[in-house]
């Protein structure tokens, strides 16, 4: 998810397609996703300051639309998170590791229709958690929220083809690349081509069934 549905500008909620809304338990507030080393939760305003240090340099925030560029952007975003998720059309999860409540980054999962049954994920990390299991464990349970929680069916994500890490990380999570979109998302003066990537609920439950240990 490279281009953030999340835009500076945007300080209204927007509304389900649909005008039949169906509550349901994530809508009210976001469930704790618990692994060995990972605990996802919804994002809190305190939050704001440790996103701007994590996300906003450059190793991070290269291959993504810009991230918020003051604390106080975040604050907002963050607000704007919790209006979304009210609405059913949005989640966005904290990454903390090691019982330290400090968020690390985030994941995200938009409906692309109005129930939900296809969405897009994404996800930012800071840099010095790389390549120390934790994107792959909070992937895990963020993928069992889309499927089993939610209900989406088709769960899709995007990554610029130059994104090495992005796509690498995807392929080991079982996505399966669908195609190439030319010249489809522009950052810093430039027009890059992205991979389509996408997962389906029924690939994620063969994975699960064919899987030596614990998902998480």
């Amino acid at each position: 998810m490279e281009k953030m549905p999340y835009q500076p500008e945007l300080e209204v909620i927007v509304e389900p397609a649909s005008t039949e809304v169906i509550s349901s338990d994530w809508q009210q507030g976001l469930p704790v996703l618990s692994g060995l080393r990972v605990m996802l939760r919804e994002l809190r305003k305190s939050d704001a300051s440790a996103l701007f240090a994590m996300l906003t340099t450059e190793e991070v925030s290269r291959f993504i639309s810009p991230p918020p560029s003051t604390i106080e952007g975040f604050e907002r975003f963050i607000d704007w998170t919790v209006r979304q998720r009210r609405a059913g059309t949005y989640a966005c999860f904290a990454v903390t590791v090691g019982g330290d409540d400090t968020a690390i980054g985030i994941f995200q999962v938009r409906q692309l229709d109005s129930d939900f049954s296809t969405a897009e994920w994404g996800f930012a990390l800071g840099s010095e958690f790389w390549g120390t299991g934790v994107f792959k464990e909070s992937a895990e349970l963020v993928l069992e929220f889309a499927f089993d929680t939610i209900g989406v069916h088709r769960l899709e994500a995007r990554a610029a083809v130059r994104n090495g890490r992005g796509n690498g990380a995807l392929r080991k999570l079982g996505a399966v690349q669908e195609g190439l979109l030319r010249r489809s998302f522009y950052r810093r003066g430039e027009y890059h081509d992205q991979a389509l990537w996408a997962i389906l609920d029924q690939d994620w439950r063969d994975r699960n069934l064919t899987w030596d240990g614990p998902v998480h």
